[in-house]
């Protein structure tokens, strides 16, 4: 690995410079919990069960509400305490005497804790209640002068779960509860054993969008997670606020050293509607209450796997929705994994998203281990849903560009980007990289590998071939939002070159090809001034007309923010 990226990864915490040590995430370690009022939760319990090879007796069933909210007393003599009892009985957790670590570094000993695991997963299925709601009547001693902030007893079903080998220490309900392992580099101690059980869920807006996200899940095991990154940041240079944005930048970098195409928008607004995001591997941004830009659109391109987050506080105010909050919208737009917080997490009670990043991509880490990484605080706010079995990199890039080829897959140009990101990140010289991506056979059929010829020219102060690599692009079936990004970026390129009869061509495509661009007035403007300038008159009139008749794109109004931390 080159030293450049060494340093790089030592300074976001991704490389220590020993191998990672990890576990198997097989179906064995996994206990599926399905409501038995909800018909359509034991289906997708089944299903995820037959495709992980789940043990049937690690298949259990409870009579639960049917809504997405739980009181505290049924959640205790519904779940929790029936839960609990199973996995004694069944020796999936056994407890006994022991010693466990205290906020103070040192140890003491407890007459009960799980001294053995055969599991360390925990799968709610669609129709199991999504949050814990407040309890009045939870009156737990020395809790009573806390900051009203903690003084609260709700919480997200899952993250509550989390905490049950701990059931018999007592723990508070009250307020959050520290993460001892959070930040760990070690799979393996996200175990029973250390007091954490890694609970997820495969929810959604319906019984199919959940039952789809193990299916998609293990597409992406088995063709690899390929597409490109984005990263949707504030531009926050100081404050209370700026964590949020140095964890969502920390992501970023993960990705763009683990050789993907990476955007970073650092502007103050979230992305606007008619941003093309095409290809989605990854996303994560902040701060919109509800789904909003091209995330509220039809047209967003999720790649089989994706990971897409984020950060609000009531991003998971419930899961049954395609239009409110964040959550059940990236679901039922196609995300495979997502998390969100069903009430105030505060801040710091959010996921660190860089940590996340960095155990899941970096680490290979599965998607449970890495959320549970990334969590401050446990008893608290935050729910995980999709596969927490999920590892889209358990190999190394050399090994899965080996496979890729091997098996002639039809996302081979999308790992030969990845080697070429890679050379670049090595310092490798320009001339020397564009050479060997322009000698690739497969370069000249992918509109991938193009657009990346386009840019790679272009930095290289070549405008003209990166026109032409773009109209290449143009003519190898790229997906709509690509076509959409390559086609403005072609247009732009076409003005500065002075070339306006062809610039004026490619945008009166655009127009006739794009009839529901959010941002049709831009495309008008651009069309009016070529018009002019070419003499075309009744064109320059047609655009004029065609300007009066919409309006400007707007952006919507940010949410109040997040309040800063606990």
């Amino acid at each position: 690995m080159n030293k450049y990226i060494i340093v790089v990864l030592g300074l976001l915490g991704l490389f220590n410079g020993i191998p990672k040590v990890r576990g198997e995430g097989r179906g064995d370690e996994v206990v599926v919990v399905y409501n038995t009022r909800v018909p359509e939760s034991k289906g997708v319990a089944e299903h995820y069960a037959e495709l992980r090879q789940v043990p049937p007796g690690q298949v259990l069933g409870f009579d639960l509400p049917g809504i997405e909210t739980i009181s505290r007393t049924d959640y205790r003599d519904r779940l929790e305490k029936p839960l609990a009892k199973a996995l004694r009985d069944k020796k999936l957790l056994r407890w006994g005497p022991g010693t466990v670590a205290t906020p103070n570094g040192s140890t003491q000993r407890v007459e009960s804790k799980v001294v053995a695991a055969q599991i360390r997963y925990v799968v709610l299925c669609y129709g199991v209640p999504l949050r814990i709601g407040p309890d009045s009547a939870l009156k737990e001693p020395g809790t009573e002068n806390w900051n009203s902030q903690l003084r609260r007893n709700e919480a997200a079903v899952d993250n509550e779960l989390a905490c049950l080998p701990l059931l018999d220490q007592k723990f508070l309900r009250t307020g959050p509860l520290t993460n001892p392992l959070f930040g760990g580099t070690n799979a393996p101690s996200l175990n029973p054993t250390n007091g954490l059980l890694m609970v997820a869920r495969l929810d959604g807006p319906t019984a199919a969008i959940a039952r789809n996200l193990v299916d998609k899940a293990m597409d992406a095991e088995t063709n690899g997670l390929w597409g490109r990154a984005y990263f949707d940041l504030r531009g926050l240079t100081n404050g209370d606020y700026k964590v949020g944005d140095d964890w969502i930048r920390n992501a970023s970098e993960a990705c763009r050293l683990l050789g993907f195409e990476t955007v970073v928008d650092d502007n103050g607004g979230t992305f606007p509607t008619s941003f093309p995001l095409s290809q989605v591997a990854f996303y994560a941004g902040w701060y919109d209450e509800n789904v909003s830009g091209p995330f509220a659109q039809p047209t967003i391109e999720f790649m089989p796997g994706a990971f897409a987050y984020h950060l609000h506080s009531f991003s998971a105010a419930t899961l049954r929705s395609t239009t409110h909050n964040w959550v059940g919208p990236l679901l039922a737009r196609g995300a495979t994994a997502t998390m969100g917080c069903v009430d105030e997490p505060y801040l710091t009670g959010t996921p660190n998203i860089g940590v996340f990043f960095a155990r899941f991509i970096y680490s290979h880490f599965t998607f449970g281990e890495a959320a549970y990484t990334c969590q401050n605080y446990l008893s608290w706010q935050t729910t995980v849903v999709g596969d927490p079995l999920y590892r889209p990199f358990s190999k190394n890039s050399d090994e899965t560009h080996k496979e890729a080829e091997r098996r002639q897959s039809k996302f081979l140009d999308w790992s030969y980007l990845r080697l070429t990101n890679f050379r670049l990140l090595n310092h490798e010289p320009m001339a020397s990289v564009v050479a060997a991506l322009e000698a690739l056979e497969l370069s000249r059929q992918s509109p991938v590998l193009q657009e990346k010829l386009s840019a790679l020219y272009t930095a290289e102060g070549k405008p003209s071939s990166a026109v032409y690599a773009l109209q290449q692009v143009l003519k190898l079936q790229p997906t709509p939002q690509q076509r959409t990004r390559v086609m403005l970026n072609l247009g732009a390129s076409l003005v500065a070159l002075q070339r306006e009869p062809e610039a004026f061509e490619i945008y009166q495509q655009f127009a006739k090809q794009f009839p529901d661009y959010p941002d049709r007035p831009a495309i008008y403007r651009q069309l009016l001034a070529l018009a002019q300038k070419l003499g075309k008159n009744e064109e320059a009139t047609q655009y004029e007309r065609a300007i009066e008749g919409t309006s400007a794109h707007i952006p919507a109004p940010k949410a109040p923010p997040i309040r800063p931390g606990i």
